[in-house]
């Protein structure tokens, strides 16, 4: 199965030789705690994305023009453990190209093998983690490949900083830095957050983004929605920042779970995704 280009652009902007990012789609969805159809959030992105304009206004940029090229996507997983195994061995091949990689999931657990890669090529990395949900579980429903385990070895392994939490279990706070966490309460409530968590990061920056993280009033596509979310206008405002002072390597977008006769949160993901981008090759 061929996967279509982001935007549908021209085959001058994604052809893989002449692409400076790359897209990789692995669309998985294990054993979910609630709502279904995360596996189904790519293809309705790769649709919305369609219908999008291109022109960013606020950075007065095209970044389809830098060339976004969609890998084959994952798909067809026999286990987690199988799922996690290809997703590392896809991202550390990855990895060897000069590309910008970027990843849409799929459920949560599409991260672990991704961010594995990850931190073993990049030293002291950060992994910024928007979520609603902890995901510190060591394990969930017999395997560690779970979504709700997704941070879990990054938070043995890197500098994790996590920001617009709102649901956990009591037993994941043995395995939570609240030093670093920012909860959406706390947001909500005014408390400072956005220098604080940047200053907690170190020069590379890997992204996770679960489309929880928002409030569901703007994003209620997704398997678990959490009411006291993050908002869109604050949120570009502080990855533009992110961005901008750190080396942000790589980010991936999960989560989506569409809603049939619902099309605003797969375009609103096209729209984070392609902002995502923006900011990361503004002036270049």
């Amino acid at each position: 199965m061929n996967t279509k280009s982001f935007g549908g652009v021209p085959e001058e902007y994604n052809a893989i030789d002449k692409a400076k990012i790359l897209l990789q789609a692995i669309t998985y969805e294990g054993p979910s705690t609630w709502g279904k159809g995360a596996d189904k959030g790519f293809d309705a992105f790769i649709d919305a994305s369609e219908n999008m304009e291109l022109y960013d206004i606020e950075t007065d940029s095209e970044v389809f023009k830098q060339g976004i090229h969609s890998t084959e996507a994952l798909r067809h997983f026999v286990t987690p453990e199988n799922m996690f195994n290809q997703s590392y061995s896809r991202t550390k091949e990855l990895l060897q190209s000069d590309k910008f990689l970027t990843f849409f999931g799929g459920d949560h657990s599409i991260s672990i093998g991704i961010i594995k890669a990850f931190y073993e090529k990049y030293e002291e990395l950060t992994v910024l983690h928007f979520d609603a949900h902890a995901n510190l579980r060591p394990e969930y429903g017999g395997t560690p490949y779970n979504h709700t385990s997704s941070v879990y070895d990054a938070s043995k392994n890197c500098n994790l900083v996590q920001v617009g939490i709102r649901s956990m279990d009591q037993s994941e706070k043995e395995h939570m830095d609240l030093t670093k966490v920012f909860f959406g309460e706390d947001i909500r409530n005014g408390k400072p957050w956005i220098e604080h968590s940047i200053a907690l990061c170190t020069d590379n920056v890997y992204i996770s983004f679960d489309l929880s993280a928002f409030d569901p009033s703007i994003m209620p596509a997704t398997g678990s929605p959490e009411p006291g979310g993050l908002y869109w206008n604050e949120t570009i405002a502080y990855l533009r920042r992110v961005f901008r002072e750190r080396n942000v390597v790589g980010f991936d977008i999960v989560e989506l779970a569409p809603i049939e006769g619902m099309k605003s949160p797969q375009s609103f993901a096209a729209k984070l995704y392609y902002k995502m981008l923006s900011y990361k090759f503004l002036n270049q």
